[in-house]
């Protein structure tokens, strides 16, 4: 995948709805088990762990603002 892809990534998932992200993620996960060819599943499971940082943080930032 090439630096365009990643960048596109990189801007919808700071743009993209909690509901996108989650349902992306799934869709994401379930091309891996569909995928045969190794780099290709390494830059989908990277993918998913970016996905999952976006969660996390997103998770993170609302604790944060309901506690202050």
């Amino acid at each position: 995948m090439n630096k365009d892809f990643w960048k596109i990534l990189f801007t919808w998932l700071e743009t993209a709805s909690l509901e996108e992200l989650h349902h992306k993620r799934n869709l994401v996960q379930q091309m891996l088990g569909q995928i045969h060819d190794r780099g290709l599943k390494s830059d989908i499971r990277r993918i998913l762990r970016f996905m999952d940082e976006e969660i996390l943080a997103r998770a993170e930032l609302s604790k944060l603002m309901s506690v202050a």
